[in-house]
Order: C-alpha cells, then sequence, then structure tokens
C-alpha cells in the first residue's frame, strides 16, 4: 500500500513534535484599523516600563537574569541587549542582565490584531518573546476569560545547531497562575522561520471572542480557543530572558553560562502595533 509522503512527514511531525512551516490563511489587515503603535524613533518611556518579575519589587532575580531598564532605541529600533555583569548594574548582583518590558500602565485592548516585526536574539540559553498578559494570570485559579497568557512567540531554541530545530519559534497560552496545580498551558506549534537571528520577521496574534489565530510573516501559523478564550483586556510585552538553572528551568534552553563575550545578540524590534476590528 502507498502511503503519501505528506501524510508520513504530518505524522513524523506529531510523533516527533518537529517544527511546521506556516501554511494557512494570509492574514486580511483590511478588516482592521490601528490603535496603537510604537515604530521606536525613541524609547518612549510614556509607554513602555520596566516589568518587575510577577509584581516582586523593581527588579527580581529569576535564573539567573536581572529585569532592568537596558532597553534602548537604536537606529531607529528597540534593542533589548543580554549583558553578564561580574559587579552587577543598579545595585543588583552579579549575573545576566536584560529587560522585559511592557504597556501595562498605558494601553491595554481587548480583541483586534497584534503584531511585532524583530530579529531574535543569539546565544544559548536566550528567551526572546512578545507577548500579551494582565493581572489575572498570575492568580491561582483564575479562568482563561479573565486572562491569558497569549505568547505570540517565544524564541529559546538558539543551542539546537541543526537548522531543522535551531530556526524556529514556539507559540503557548497559559492560564490559572504559575504555582501550583491550577496552572494550564497549550502549546500550539513550533514553527520554523527563515533565518529568524539575522533576518526581520512579523509575529501577530488575532484575538477575537472565539479564539486566536497566531501569524508568521502574516500566514497562518496554528489557532486555539484554549480554555476558553480571555474576555479581559491584555497589554503587551517584550522580553529576553536568560536561562542559568538547568535542568531546573527550562533544559531545552540550554545554558547561558556557556556563552563567551560576544556570543549574545540583541533582541531587535521593528515596530509593535495594535488594530482593532472596524465597525460593521
Amino acid at each position: 500500500m502507498l502511503i503519501n509522503s505528506h501524510v508520513i512527514l504530518a505524522w513524523l511531525q506529531g510523533a516527533l513534535r518537529l517544527p511546521k512551516t506556516p501554511k494557512g490563511q494570509r492574514l486580511d489587515l483590511s478588516k482592521f484599523e490601528l490603535t496603537w503603535s510604537d515604530e521606536f524613533e525613541e524609547l518612549n518611556r510614556d509607554a513602555w516600563n520596566p516589568m518587575p518579575y510577577f509584581g516582586d519589587g523593581p527588579e527580581r532575580n529569576k535564573g539567573g537574569v536581572e529585569y532592568t531598564a537596558l532597553a534602548r532605541v537604536e537606529d531607529g529600533m528597540l534593542h533589548i541587549p543580554s549583558v553578564y555583569s561580574e559587579q552587577g548594574i543598579a545595585g543588583g548582583p552579579p549575573g545576566y542582565y536584560g529587560a522585559w518590558i511592557t504597556t501595562s500602565h498605558s494601553f491595554r485592548q481587548k480583541f483586534g490584531y497584534f503584531e511585532a516585526r524583530c530579529k531574535l536574539p543569539k546565544g544559548v540559553g536566550l528567551w526572546g518573546a512578545f507577548w500579551m498578559h494582565n493581572e489575572q494570570v498570575n492568580k491561582d485559579g483564575s479562568a482563561a476569560r479573565d486572562g491569558t497568557e497569549i505568547d505570540v512567540f517565544e524564541s529559546p531554541f538558539y543551542r539546537h545547531r541543526l537548522p531543522l530545530l535551531k530556526n524556529m519559534v514556539s507559540t503557548n497560552l497559559h492560564y490559572g497562575g504559575y504555582f501550583n496545580k491550577t496552572w494550564r498551558m497549550k502549546n500550539i506549534g513550533k514553527f520554523r522561520v527563515k533565518e529568524p537571528y539575522d533576518t526581520f520577521h512579523t509575529y501577530g496574534v488575532e484575538w477575537n471572542a472565539n479564539e486566536y489565530i497566531f501569524y508568521i510573516d502574516g500566514i497562518e501559523s496554528g489557532r486555539s480557543s484554549f480554555g476558553g478564550v480571555s474576555q479581559s483586556e491584555q497589554h503587551l510585552l517584550l522580553s529576553v530572558e536568560h536561562n542559568t538553572k538547568p535542568p531546573d528551568s527550562w533544559v531545552w534552553a540550554g545554558d547561558a553560562r556557556k556563552n563567551k563575550p560576544g556570543d549574545m545578540t540583541d533582541f531587535v524590534v521593528d515596530y509593535v502595533r495594535a488594530y482593532q476590528y472596524k465597525e460593521a
């Protein structure tokens, strides 16, 4: 009996969790209107502020990383660097420093389309991300409808030297808190991106009352209504984390301490834009 090669590939991708190439529908941007954007001509401190990790002070060490205000704008692009400091920065301990920046105090929206154009950070154990959140997500036992962590993309895979595994991003949904049995998470998939550490790509999510639809370069990569779609306003985040405690944390990301001087590059963001649905 002959078996179609596409069927075999699809089975292998599912069984081995191999990355997929986005092949869905093309984004129809004509049904949206722009509500908010940052083109990063300068770092707008009124729009973005450093995010403390789960609200625990202005800086918080997690897995060897301190979240500080190191983000900067250079040549019309946002740069979030990865820095190792033996002396510490801003009174922090020795370790890896970067930034989480958020619009939690300046911009939130329910439903629409949200997109970032960016180049991912190189380096073992580096974890760049564009995501959405609100305070309800942190609460144990909270419902997905009250707030869901929407990870438009995460990039912890640089340690993979095989092109098939290295050049990919992951898309995920979380709700119900983070620290007990009420936490729920769904991986929408791992997706191939061409040279994501050296070239710019767009990563977006269309969010409506019924589902999330994710896009890479305007092509649908996956969709889900996991847990019941969030019906609450959420803010935007850009972040870089550094893994220094495997296997206790992100074993698949590798150990950031293996980076040599000059190995780590900036997470570079060209723009972030938010759209709402046009009135019918």
